[in-house]
């Protein structure tokens, strides 16, 4: 048997702003629909950590870095459109 792989994801937001919101909600019903109980979310405040942000080259909020499984995948917006998150961050929608 196949053991399925983990996700780890990085989501840079700026405060609680209205995009930041609706990014953090997506991630969180993307990773419960598709990835439950395989996945580990981050959350960066380039507000409380500026530095953190510029090191990692992070010049727009919200923006989605999917670390692991290789290779890493970078994604900009609110992740409103579940199937263009998926396609972008490598993953295939569960089939129907």
């Amino acid at each position: 048997m196949s053991q399925k792989a983990m996700y780890t994801f990085r989501l840079y937001i700026a405060g609680d702003g209205p995009n930041s919101s609706r990014a953090r909600a997506n991630l969180a019903e993307i990773c419960r629909d598709y990835l439950p109980d395989r996945h580990q979310i981050e959350i960066v405040d380039v507000f409380e950590d500026p530095k953190r942000a510029l090191a990692d080259r992070i010049f727009m909020t919200p923006t989605l870095v999917k670390l692991t499984p290789q290779p890493v995948r970078v994604i900009v917006g609110t992740l409103n459109v579940t199937h263009i998150v998926l396609q972008t961050l490598g993953m295939r929608p569960l089939a129907a």
